[in-house]
């Protein structure tokens, strides 16, 4: 399933995702309470979906899902490690798996910082400013995990 994070539902989930109550989404959109919570529990289903999907594709064991904040954590079953699907505003689904990296000679050194940036301060989550993406998924990781 392909989940479209620029449609007006999905800004909705985002909006509540970032503590924004359904009547401030309602008031600032000009639309009753009663639409905006009915796109959300629409999007829910649509992101607790894509999440299953994913985990199923990747052949990844789910412990634990929230829709409403768009994390899957669970593990996988070929490499034997926890893994955690989750949903980005802008950098849509992503499935992580718990492994030491080496960084410092790895291609995507650039964008794993910027995608694991990016994902805290979608989260409101403060992260610790390293250099090493591993260290830094670690923390927000563990973070994650705690409000699932």
């Amino acid at each position: 399933m392909q989940l479209q994070t620029n449609d007006k539902q999905f800004g909705f989930w985002a909006l509540r995702r970032s503590g924004v109550p359904n009547i401030t989404i309602a008031n600032r959109l000009g639309i009753s309470r009663q639409a905006v919570s009915r796109a959300l529990l629409l999007m829910d289903e649509k992101i607790g979906s894509t999440l299953s999907e994913m985990a199923q594709s990747n052949q990844i064991a789910i412990e634990k899902i929230n829709a409403g904040r768009g994390i899957l954590i669970g593990r996988s079953i070929p490499f034997q490690t926890t893994a955690i699907i989750f949903v980005s505003e802008k950098h849509g689904v992503q499935v992580w798996y718990e492994h030491d990296g080496n960084c410092g000679t790895c291609q995507r050194y650039t964008e794993c910082i910027e995608l694991l940036w990016d994902y805290a301060t979608e989260l409101s989550i403060r992260i610790e400013k390293t250099a090493d993406p591993t260290k830094m998924a670690e923390e927000l990781f563990t973070k994650v995990k705690a409000m699932v």
